[in-house]
């Protein structure tokens, strides 16, 4: 990723604000106007997700009711969020957070007919105090850091309202045979340096605490994609203290 230099436009106050790898390494894709006006459209997304991902989408609404309260973790391009919110209604909420505050604001753009749907600009890792009957992260933890993805699914977990459901949708390692195998393996060493762990290590094992919940995994395409869910017994304890005590050791 030698070529791939951060722009002067991105050096300064704005980019010490942000983590230094969505700095270092995804400045191209999500800190410029520029980017959003390249990949926020439904055939880009699409083709980058091998023609899957309106099927994606539909694996991660098709277990969110109407009217009920939803934590999406991170924006997306695409029309999933907009999609989400309808399927949620007035009766219901969307609260979507990300670190990039030109993130955000392309969301609420995106979400102004929806005002029940609101963007925030937060860390994943410390989405606030509210709970939600379902947190959804859609191809975020393959972008993350292996310490932070341990965090982000710690707090997806945490947000949750007992019997609640986090929803992690991403990739995962693919057949030896599977046609794009080499093809995936030479993107991720080019443009995804984070996104090996995902075909070496099970979303579940980055909680730190995964017993109380109930795992669920599916794969799709050949195994290069995955669905897990985690589900919340009602009678799980609040975990947010314990989750505060732990990121101030840190």
């Amino acid at each position: 990723m030698d070529d791939l230099k951060l722009p002067d436009a991105l050096h300064g106050a704005d980019a010490a604000e942000l983590p230094d790898y969505l700095v270092r390494y995804y400045w191209w894709a999500y800190l410029r106007p520029a980017s959003i006006r390249i990949f926020d459209r439904r055939m880009v997304v699409s083709a980058i997700l091998w023609g899957r991902y309106r099927y994606l989408c539909d694996l991660a609404l098709e277990d969110i009711p109407p009217g009920s309260r939803v934590l999406q973790m991170a924006c997306v391009y695409g029309d999933l969020s907009p999609r989400l919110a309808q399927r949620l209604g007035c009766k219901g909420r969307l609260d979507i957070v990300d670190i990039a505050p030109i993130q955000v604001q392309h969301a609420r753009n995106k979400l102004a007919a929806t005002p029940w749907a609101r963007a925030r600009v937060a860390d994943a890792a410390e989405p606030g105090p509210d709970r939600y009957d379902t947190v959804l992260a859609f191809f975020l933890l393959h972008e993350l850091p292996d310490a932070r993805k341990h965090r982000v699914v710690d707090a997806a977990l945490a947000q949750l309202r007992p019997g609640g459901k986090a929803i992690f949708i991403d990739y995962a390692r693919p057949g030896p045979l599977h046609p794009l195998k080499p093809v995936m393996a030479a993107i991720f060493a080019r443009l995804e340096p984070f996104a090996g762990t995902m075909w070496h290590s099970g979303i579940r094992s980055f909680a730190t605490q995964s017993g109380p919940y109930e795992w669920s995994r599916s794969t799709l395409f050949g195994g290069l994609y995955q669905r897990v869910i985690a589900t919340r017994p009602h009678e799980v304890a609040d975990r947010q203290p314990e989750l505060r005590v732990r990121e101030a050791a840190e």
